[in-house]
């Protein structure tokens, strides 16, 4: 019997590298109340009534992972951790949902467990296509050129200090600047 005890004492003791993890401490909660992995992995999110996140999100702090976060296999809402300088063209691609709804959102700020900004990000890039339908830039800055391809897209919050191009007049019109949101260049209808 002390034999068994001992062989399951060292069994539950061993060291298993593999079920280790480590939980990072997080003081700040990026965008929309989205509990921050600490990798570039979507993380699964448990998300209160108030909040617009009801799936996985990318929580991203490095070029690679923020491309690959808006491509057409990425999540809904790309959350950065950080500012980022990007020296190639961006495309924000592929049909999401939120909500049941078409979205897609650029979340460049921080917040605290009170929703309260506490960090806001800069993304630069030459110029960043939007193809997601109801697409939009949140909270923090986007330094370049954006142009809109699809339906329903928004600054919240943010700037974009760059011109901003839609392919339709239809596009512009239904265009939305909200919560002092600004673009310092020109708003106009243009093909890429």
């Amino acid at each position: 019997m002390g034999l068994v005890l001992g062989i399951a004492l060292l069994a539950g003791c061993g060291n298993n590298e593999e079920a280790k993890t480590e939980t990072p401490a997080a003081t700040e909660t990026p965008a929309a109340a989205e509990t921050p992995a600490k990798t570039e992995t979507p993380a699964k999110t448990e998300t209160p009534a108030a909040t617009d996140a009801d799936t996985t999100a990318s929580i991203v702090n490095d070029n690679d992972a923020f491309v690959n976060a808006i491509s057409a296999k990425g999540t809904w809402i790309i959350a950065a951790l950080n500012d980022l300088t990007i020296d190639q063209d961006l495309v924000l691609d592929g049909p999401f949902e939120n909500k049941g709804e078409p979205a897609r959102k650029i979340a460049l700020y921080a917040q605290d467990a009170d929703r309260n900004v506490t960090a806001r990000y800069t993304l630069t890039a030459p110029k960043l296509t939007v193809n997601s339908e109801n697409a939009r830039i949140q909270g923090g800055t986007f330094k370049g050129d954006v142009y809109v391809t699809a339906n329903g897209f928004q600054v919240v919050d943010a700037t974009v200090e760059g011109n901003l191009y839609f392919s339709t007049q239809e596009q512009l019109d239904a265009f939305k600047l909200e919560d002092g949101a600004k673009v310092t260049g020109e708003t106009a209808v243009k093909a890429e």
